[in-house]
């Protein structure tokens, strides 16, 4: 199994790091571009209360093997969006700290999930809940590997709306991490469950989430219900939904 998982990975992580060696990535991350991407409009012309979870390649080489995950809410009538980042530096937890769709460093971020209305509504309070409770806070918590990261961040508010039936992309190295010290337990969607020995190794099977099996972090799988196959590096392969 192994020696087959390590044969899997090779060639989509030599395919993602040629895209990044013939891509414009040689970039100050001082300097980067994170003006918006253009995909939200501005908060007056967009009334509703609305939820999107937003992913986009990492900074540097580490953008080859994964993407940095962020939440973006808006109250009914709210003048402005709210942006919620886990980050490496200052406070892991940082609010608004760029603009609510802008670039990552350059990367344009991709919706992995949007909600609008009446759902986003009633998903907000416990968006706000899940962030406020949020136990991996504190400085000196985060870890790229295997976690907690930005995506194990973002992973546990997903949990806390199991309504927006949506599940992080493969290339969200972090997700997997016990966040709650639990090893076995539903997935975020409540549609199966997820294994997990420390971010590490664990095995996640549900309708929203298909069959996924991590591996030292790098994620294998495929999506029975939008069919997807899931590589490390090039992540999702097949339907969109």
């Amino acid at each position: 199994m192994v020696v087959l998982l390590l044969s899997l990975g090779v060639a989509p992580v030599a395919i993602s790091t040629a895209r990044y060696l013939l891509g414009n990535h040689a970039v100050d991350w001082q300097t980067a571009d994170r003006s918006s991407a253009g995909l939200l409009p501005p908060p007056a012309e967009h009334p509703q209360a609305l939820v999107r979870v937003y992913a986009a390649r990492t900074v540097r080489w580490r953008g080859i093997f994964a993407v940095h995950s962020w939440i973006v809410i808006k109250e009914r009538d709210a003048p402005r969006y709210t942006r919620y980042d886990y980050t490496a530096w200052g406070e892991p937890i940082r609010v608004n700290g760029f603009a609510a769709d802008g670039r990552w460093f350059g990367g344009i971020p991709e919706t992995i999930a949007a909600a609008d209305g009446e759902l986003a509504d009633r998903m907000i309070p416990k968006i706000r809940s899940a962030v406020e409770s949020y136990q991996l806070r504190n400085y000196g918590d985060y870890r790229a590997w295997p976690g907690p990261n930005s995506n194990t961040f973002v992973a546990a508010v997903l949990a806390a709306i199991p309504e927006l039936q949506v599940t992080l992309p493969p290339t969200a190295i972090g997700k997997d991490f016990p966040y709650d010290g639990d090893m076995l337990r539903l997935t975020a969607s409540r549609t199966g469950l997820r294994l997990t020995l420390g971010g590490y190794l664990g095995l996640t099977v549900g309708w929203v989430e298909g069959i996924e099996v991590n591996f030292l972090g790098a994620v294998f799988g495929i999506d029975l219900r939008r069919p997807a196959i899931k590589l490390p590096g090039l992540g999702r392969l097949g339907f969109d939904g």
